[in-house]
């Protein structure tokens, strides 16, 4: 077979989900989402470059009832250069694509007899997704022809957040074929000359998490949007249903509206955009607020984090009397989410995106080709969205002063925003619409197709596992913080065994705190973090709750009747709500005249009710649940994680810590220990106890263990 010589003949391969050119069914099911309108509007786009002559979007053929005859057929046009092939897979019906695995060498062999039928050699094979990734590796290995990989989501990141909903691993295996799609991924990776992202935080957050892990053949292509949906406005967007609904919460709608999109989900963090907002007296005067977060007909009949914001909005807009200044519509339609860019852009107004992690910032390139200046979050993909656009903020997104500081600025600069809006409409034609997406990946593809740029040559050492060799948790405060030398030179061997290691924190602080303080000193995002006392367990790279968890520790938790049962008591005081949790009692003690522990159990017991009561640093008692505590997150984690006891070592100094380090986990406490909380702990010989203070005495704990020296995954 012989190339062409007057443009490209790519083949783009898309397994799973429902793909058509028109009318796509997105949302209809777990596989038909975001990667099938990727992978259409991606064909479309290089089907119109000059340097493309034919493109092929390969997927599965179905003959199945319950979906439309469309995707029975074998072809279908999309553009002049552009059209979907559909090969058979197997299996006529419509699947999951966990249970096409053992599908797709059919499809693979009959997608290499298509491709031996057509007139010309592919100059390249872009997969998508695992189960595509593995049809292109065999047929780049059997074409000679290079392949790129997109993998959309990745299956070590998919297993975290299905730990965190509580599915167990054998559930896991079971329901998903996860060691099949991860050994799959890691084949890709292995064999692909370029793999596509989003942004940089995938290649350096997910992607580094595998063994084929190879940097420098990823590039960042940004995904393309429509920018025949999104522009600037144009008179129309005060005329429809979405603004009438907006301005009826507003008692002046002629001022600038700072605009806020997202899911009501924690992470998202608008409760501390509101908090900024009702603290700023200048924000208040000069702005009207608009969130729109999701849809909803009544709250307490949704999930329970998108139950807990939005109950929090009102609760915070109630505690700040921004009636009249703050707009929340319970409803919205897709098509109207471009309107309402548009009525922020009309009256010279900003859009917020205050995530705590923000991967990547979708709304932020819709809302810049809107003609909409943007203030959102340093931590993730905004970074890179403002410096190709330069039109905008970033912002600390756990600092209210910050956040307030850098919306005021946005709207009273009419220079500045003006330049902002010029520049986003100029920097989203460039780098983030579909023409500007095509013409970047063609770049990317040119020396690959050329034989220009050979991909490096890179042996990987494969893990004997899929997960972490071994755990370490540390306290927070009073391991980590304290000392800034020895908690660098911890730093720097935690960086060294982070492919053997699995990070966690455990502290009594809220999240958004431990967060706030492990960016001021600079401390890795650990891959979990356990806050408030064990009450709460994320898991990185994207703060995902483990929602079983709370679903475990809610077992006779009863916070009314603890609260009523210590209320007066001498010697104990309730601290302020913003240190209170769902599942955290939190009060001041004076152990002087206060009863002790045994008597606060009494007190409880005698009513009924069965709690952990922790006393740290002779000052803090908290009450927690009976099935919390850091010991048991931790225990709960390194379940989950299959990760043996006695390959964790878990660091602490305080009372609060001392479950953690009891039990057959290596332990150490560390030199600056609370002496009498821990005391009991003194004549455990199983548990080292440090010379050194703070990180130093971890330090010194892992060379007194040999911690890392019989790790299975390290480096090579």
């Amino acid at each position: 077979m012989k190339k062409h010589n007057t443009g490209l003949y790519i083949v783009l391969i898309s397994v799973h989900g429902l793909i058509r050119g028109r009318n796509l069914e997105l949302g209809r099911d777990a596989d038909t989402g975001g990667q099938t309108k990727y992978v259409v509007e991606l064909a479309r786009a290089l089907g119109e470059h000059d340097l493309v002559d034919k493109v092929d979007l390969i997927t599965r053929r179905l003959v199945d009832d319950s979906v439309s005859d469309d995707y029975a057929q074998h072809y279908e046009k999309l553009s002049s250069k552009a059209r979907i092939v559909r090969i058979d897979c197997g299996e006529n019906a419509y699947i999951p694509k966990e249970q096409l695995w053992d599908c797709l060498d059919n499809f693979a062999d009959s997608t290499l007899e298509h491709l031996r039928h057509q007139p010309d050699l592919p100059a390249v094979i872009h997969s998508h997704y695992a189960d595509a990734g593995y049809v292109g590796t065999r047929l780049a290995h059997l074409l000679g022809i290079p392949l790129v990989h997109t993998g959309h989501s990745l299956g070590r990141s998919k297993r975290r957040q299905l730990f965190a909903a509580g599915f167990k691993s054998q559930t896991i295996e079971a329901r998903y074929n996860m060691t099949t799609r991860i050994e799959a991924e890691e084949t890709v990776l292995g064999v692909a000359d370029r793999v596509i992202t989003s942004t940089w935080q995938e290649i350096l957050e997910q992607y580094s998490a595998y063994d084929q892990y190879q940097p420098e053949r990823m590039r960042v292509v940004p995904p393309g949007t429509d920018l025949h949906q999104f522009f600037p406005p144009d008179g129309m967007e005060t005329k429809g249903d979405i603004a009438k609904e907006i301005f009826r919460f507003l008692h002046d709608p002629e001022k600038p509206i700072i605009l806020a999109i997202s899911r009501p989900d924690p992470r998202k963090n608008i409760l501390k955009l509101i908090t900024a907002y009702g603290e700023s007296d200048k924000l208040r005067e000069m702005a009207n607020l608009v969130i729109i977060a999701g849809n909803r007909d009544d709250i307490s009949e949704m999930e329970e984090d998108a139950q807990n914001v939005l109950q929090d909005i009102l609760l915070c807009i109630d505690q700040f009397d921004l009636y009249g200044k703050v707009a929340y519509p319970k409803h919205h339609k897709p098509a109207e989410v471009p309107v309402i860019y548009r009525l922020a852009a009309a009256c010279n107004g900003v859009f917020v995106n205050p995530a705590l992690t923000e991967p990547f910032g979708l709304t932020l390139i819709e809302a810049a080709a809107c003609g909409l200046p943007i203030v959102a979050t340093e931590d993730g993909g905004p970074k890179d969205i403002i410096d190709n656009c330069s039109n905008g903020y970033l912002i600390d997104p756990l600092d209210s002063e910050d956040i307030a500081q850098k919306l005021i600025s946005a709207i009273t600069d009419r220079k500045k925003w003006l330049e902002f809006a010029d520049n986003g409409l100029d920097g989203v034609r460039k780098n983030y619409s579909w023409q500007a997406h095509a013409e970047k990946f063609l770049e990317i593809l040119q020396p690959v197709v050329t034989g220009a740029e050979a991909a490096p040559a890179f042996q990987g050492k494969r893990r004997k596992q899929l997960h972490h060799d071994r755990a370490m948790f540390s306290d927070l405060d009073q391991n980590l913080l304290g000392d800034a030398a020895a908690l660098e030179k911890f730093v720097k061997i935690l960086q060294a065994n982070r492919k053997c290691v699995l990070f966690g924190i455990a502290t009594g602080r809220r999240l958004d705190s431990a967060i706030q303080a492990m960016k001021k000193h600079r401390i890795p995002m650990p891959n979990v973090l356990i806050t408030g006392l064990g009450t709460e367990i994320h898991y990185n790279p994207d703060l995902v709750k483990d929602v079983s968890w709370e679903l475990h520790i809610d077992y006779l938790w009863n916070p009314r009747i603890i609260r009523r049962v210590l209320k007066g008591l001498p010697g104990l005081e309730l601290q302020a709500k913003t240190e209170q949790g769902r599942f955290k009692i939190s009060y001041y003690i004076n152990p002087e005249i206060s009863p002790d522990v045994s008597e606060i159990n009494r007190l409880l017991h005698k009513e009924g009710q069965a709690a952990n009561v922790v006393l740290s640093f002779g000052q803090f008692l908290d009450v927690i649940p009976v099935r919390a505590s850091k010991g048991l997150a931790l225990r709960w984690v390194a379940e989950n994680h299959d990760i043996p006891l006695d390959r964790i070592l878990a660091a602490g100094g305080s009372g609060a810590d001392e479950d953690m380090m009891r039990g057959n986990m290596l332990a150490v406490v560390v030199g600056n220990r609370h002496h009498e909380e821990l005391s009991e702990l003194v004549h455990a010989e199983e548990i080292f106890f440090s010379t050194r203070p703070y990180a130093g005495g971890i330090v010194e704990a892992i060379e007194f263990y040999d911690f890392f020296d019989t790790c299975e995954v390290q480096e090579s």
